[in-house]
Order: C-alpha cells, then structure tokens, then sequence
C-alpha cells in the first residue's frame, strides 16, 4: 500500500459526508467546466457561416449567436448556484474531520495526554489547516474529474478535424506526470515542515498571551519577542520553500502549456494556408486550448494537494487513539445544516453499579520512559471513606490520580470497581460514577453557570446546593450578574479561590459516588477551607453529597479528617493508615505533620491557634 493511499480513502469519505449535496454540487460544477465544449462547436459553426466556409444563411447565424449568448448565460446560472451549494458539503467534511478528531481525544479508550500536542497552538494548527488540506483534496477531484471529461470528449471532436495538431495539444499531460513522479516527495517533506513550523509560531503566540503576567514580572518581554522573531524567520524560510515548490509546479505546467498552444498556432496556420483548416476550426481549437490547459493544471495542483493532504491525515490521526486508523477520522458521524440537532444531554447519564469498594492493584507510571511517577502502588477505597493521598512536592500525588482515573497511561496495575476490573478507567470512571476537581482548575471565557454546568443537565436545586457545597454561594450573592457574570479566559475575573470553589461546584453538581479532589485548598484560607469541608460532611450524612471521597491534600484540616491516608514518598507508599498510626509508625508522615503545623501556624488567624 503507497503512502498516498490513506489520503485517498479519507478524501473518498469525505464525499459521502453529505452525499447529495456532494454529487449535486459536484454535478453542477462538472457542467460549469464541459460547458465550453458545446460554445466550442457554436463558434466553429458560427465562424464557418460568417467566412463561408459553409452555405450563408444569415437567419442561422443569427441563432448561433442566440445560441452562443444562451449557453453562456446558462453557464453563469449553473456557476451561481453551484457556489450556493457547494459551502455545505465543504463545511460538513471540515466539521466530520473535526469531531472525529475530537470525539477520540475526549471519549476513545485509553490516555489522551500523549496524544495531545504540547501547546493549544499546535492543536489548532491540526484542527485548522490540516483538516482544510484534506478537505482540498476531495474539492479538487471534482475539478479533475470535469477536466477528463472536457479533455475526452474535446479531443475526440479535435482529432475528427486534424489529429496531430490534437496531440500536440494534448502533449502537455506527459509532461504533468513525468513532474508528478518526480517532486512529489519534496513538496510532502517541504510541506510537513512549513506545518510543523506554523504549528510553533500560533503555539508560541498562545503561550504568551496566556503568561503575560509572569513575562512582565520576570522582565522577558524582549526575549519573548526574540523567540517569536526566531520562529517566524524559521517558518518564513519553510513558508518560502513550500510556496516555492507549488509555484515551481505552477509554473512549469503553464510553461508546458503556453509552448503547446504555440506550437497549435504555428501548425494551424499552415494548416489553414493549405486549405486543410477552416476559421471555424481554428476558432474551435482557439476555444479549447485554453480549456484544454485545465487538465494539466489540475494534475499539477493535485501533485502537491496529494502529499500536503497525505501530511494532514498523519498529523490529524496522531491525535487519535492507538487502537484507531484513518477509517475512525473519517467515518460518517452526522451533520446537521438547517434543522436542529437533538440535544447533547437532556438528563444526567445513570449506571447500575453504585460503587461499594474501588481497589488499585500495582498501579506503575514512568513519566517519559524514566523512573519517575509512582511505583507499584495498591489502594483499597471503600463506599463511606474519606481517603487522602498525601506527601512531599513530587511525590506523584497527581501522578497517581490521574492514572487511577485514566487521564495518564500506566506502565503496569489495574483497576477494580466492586471487583470488577475496570478496563478502560478513562471512559468508565466518568460522572456520575466518579467527578473530579483537578489540580489546575480550568474555566473557559464563559458565564459561570455554563462553566459549572458544562452541558450537564440538572435542575436549579441540585446547582444551587452544588454551590453551597462548594462555599461559593455567599461570594455568588456580591456578584451583580450572579451565575450569568462572565468569568473572563482562564476565570481571570475570579479570585484564586473562588476559581478552585467553582471547579469543586462542577464536580458536586455531578453527584458522583466518588469524588477526586487534588490539592483543591491550596488557594483557599484556612477558614474557608474549614467551611467548605464541613459542609461536605455534613451532607453526606445526610445523603445530600458525595460519600465517597479521595483527596489529594497536606493540610491538617483534611488530615484530621481522614478515615485512611495514603503517604507517597518518591513515588512508592511510605505508610497507609489512620492519621495516629502513620505519626506513630511513618517517619515521612512525622515530617509532614510538622511542616504542615508551621504552614498553618503562619495563615491561620492567631485566635484560631491553640
């Protein structure tokens, strides 16, 4: 199998993605493009009138040029409507391309953090530009597709009239191929390079606006601005060097072309003084060098639309799981154009298996094929705990919930759910079975309802009780626009705390049986802190909350009120067990609990100390 064959499959999908708006489009412009065939043959029969070359009849010539004016009309009918029906196939093949891509990385089985690329850039550079070449590539069929008819069908008119001069019309399309053959691995590998550094360029241009508080205060600016000069004058040369690539191709079909109209001219004037080739007949071959040209110059662009489309398929299926292939990023998965799609979640997804006991057995995660992670780790949480996985910076804290809940692959262990293993925790610890409020909260430049909610369906009482848990509701009530206040990018407009509350909200309003917690007090105070956990507690007695709870914290206030506590020390368990076990038997844990009590000591309000 060559290497251009996935692009021609997925360019082959990509027709089906709308079909009727494909082949009715698709129809129209193969109509625009062998149009000219038939005002070929009116001006041959129009020239031979008027030169007489055939009986004068004034009364026909008038109605070939009735004809004439007719058929170009009709033409310019046919070329508006095609360009009013062709945006619809256009956008539903971009947009298949797109979920698919997308539909993998959040939902397809396995770890989609090596998957992703390093920078949003970068992923919006695949989502943009690759997807729009391969798109190209099922556009320009279409042109090709037109170009063999007007070609087969004008060439056979042609060679009734004078058949050398045919084939030197038609010499062209050798030369197409043999440049085919020979620059289609360049302009693949030229491509793939400008793209790779256009990717840089828009990633660089993210990170910075996303830093810009951190590059004022360590001073960078210039040196930022040095790195984005750097990337730019990279891809500029790459920018260079693929245009330059096209252009030669471009250049060398219209510079076989031109010599091959020229030399029609020079044979057809002889041709004409020998009496063998009436005016009509050069206004015939007149009209059909220049349509005639079509194919060569569309076997010329799509000597580099194939390569640049073979680029974008890779770089596209990169983003999809192992177990996934270009069948999976172009297969059909519904658009819809003017009628409305039916709601993503109109009730919260149930399951029939309420969890009674979660066990992790050997659990092992090497961060870049080092020993760093954590290290054959067991963990036994059950129905009713409180859980907290505690330790040093670095310890693999995060490392060891992420895996858990399959954002991280794991090298080695699995999962068990009421002895059941699990094997994909990615897609099966999900809500409402399992929530989760990370480390970094996310928010997106959205109203804070639409940030909490995020698409999940469930009525005011369960939101608002979702704030109060969360100890966001007394902040909620100084906002002037309440819910509807617009967070800002990143929640900018938030405080630090009132950001890591809201992503609590997301996760309680999920009423999982389980909910992961990293690390989510370490923007909060102290007192705050007291009241969000109490208020946890307080409704899972009463069946209002979460009972079910792990947490990644070095705070006293969740130490205390641990049922188990798991000490991770360098990525192996130094102890497990209830808070006076690990200070009598976990010399890590002694150390812990002392630097905790000089860190409270220094944010607690000094008559809180005792």
């Amino acid at each position: 199998m060559t290497s251009r064959s996935p692009i021609l499959r997925v360019a082959l999908r990509m027709a089906r993605v709308a079909p009727r708006r494909y082949v009715g489009g698709a129809s129209l412009w193969v109509v625009v493009l062998v149009l000219p065939i038939l005002t070929g043959v009116i001006l041959k029969g129009l020239f031979d009138q008027i030169s007489g070359h055939r009986a004068a009849g004034f009364d026909v010539a008038i109605w070939l040029c009735v004809a004439f004016i007719g058929v170009e009309v009709a033409r310019g009918l046919v070329l508006w409507l095609a360009i009013s029906v062709w945006p619809y196939w256009w956008n539903a093949a971009q947009t298949t391309l797109r979920v698919n891509a997308l539909r993998s990385i959040l939902t397809a089985r396995g770890s989609a953090a090596n998957r992703i690329p390093h920078s949003s850039g970068e992923a919006v550079s695949r989502f943009r530009d690759d997807v729009r070449d391969i798109v190209q590539v099922a556009d320009n069929a279409v042109d090709l597709f037109a170009a063999v008819i007007f070609t087969a069908v004008a060439v056979a008119i042609m060679s009734t009239i004078n058949p050398l001069i045919t084939v030197v019309l038609a010499g062209p399309l050798v030369a197409i191929l043999i440049l085919n053959r020979a620059l289609s691995e360049l302009v693949r590998r030229v491509h793939r390079r400008a793209r790779e550094l256009g990717a840089m360029v828009t990633a660089h241009i993210g990170e910075t606006f996303n830093g810009v508080l951190a590059i004022k205060t360590a001073g960078a600016e210039e040196a930022v601005l040095e790195r984005l000069r750097d990337l730019n004058r990279r891809r500029r040369r790459a920018a260079v060097k693929d245009r330059l690539a096209m252009d030669m191709i471009d250049t060398a079909t219209s510079v076989t072309v031109d010599l091959s109209i020229g030399l029609v001219l020079l044979m057809s004037a002889g041709a004409m003084r020998q009496g063998e080739f009436t005016v009509g007949d050069f206004a015939l071959f007149s009209s059909y060098a220049g349509w005639l040209m079509m194919l060569p110059r569309v076997l010329g662009r799509m000597l580099y639309r194939v390569p640049q489309g073979s680029v974008a398929v890779g770089r596209l299926t990169r983003l999809m799981a192992d177990h996934e292939t270009d069948d999976d990023l172009s297969r059909l998965s519904g658009v819809w154009f003017r009628e409305e799609p039916p709601p993503s979640l109109d009730r919260a997804p149930s399951h029939n298996d309420p969890l009674a006991l979660l066990e992790v057995k050997g659990m092992t995660v090497r961060h870049d094929g080092s020993d760093r992670g954590v290290h054959n780790v067991d963990l036994r949480i059950r129905r009713g705990s409180f859980t907290v996985v505690t330790g040093a910076v670095g310890a693999g804290k995060t490392t060891l919930v992420r895996a858990l809940l399959g954002l991280l692959p794991a090298a080695e262990g699995t999962v068990w759910w009421n002895g059941e293993q699990v094997e994909d925790p990615g897609t099966f610890l999900v809500p409402g079975r399992v929530a989760y409020a990370g480390q970094v909260p996310r928010l997106f430049s959205e109203s804070l309802r639409e940030n909490i909610l995020l698409g999940w369906s469930v009525g005011s009482t369960e939101l608002q009780d979702a704030l109060g848990l969360a100890a966001l509701d007394s902040d909620l009530a100084e906002m002037s626009d309440g819910l509807d206040t617009v967070v800002g990018p990143r929640g900018v407009r938030l405080s630090g705390g009132q950001v890591q509350r809201a992503t609590a909200a997301r996760a309680l309003v999920r009423s999982p049986d389980l909910l992961v917690v990293d690390d989510l007090s370490s923007a909060l105070d102290a007192i705050t802190e007291q009241s969000l956990w109490n208020r946890i507690a307080d409704a899972a007695k009463s069946g209002r909350g979460p009972e079910t709870l792990l947490v990644v914290s070095h705070r006293r206030a969740v130490l205390e009120r641990a049922d188990q506590i798991v000490v991770l020390d360098r990525g192996a368990v130094a102890g497990c067990g209830s808070l006076p076990e690990l200070i009598d038997n976990c010399s890590e844990m002694r150390r812990l609990w002392r630097v905790d009590a000089i860190d409270d000591a220094e944010v607690l309000p000094r008559d809180t100390i005792h």
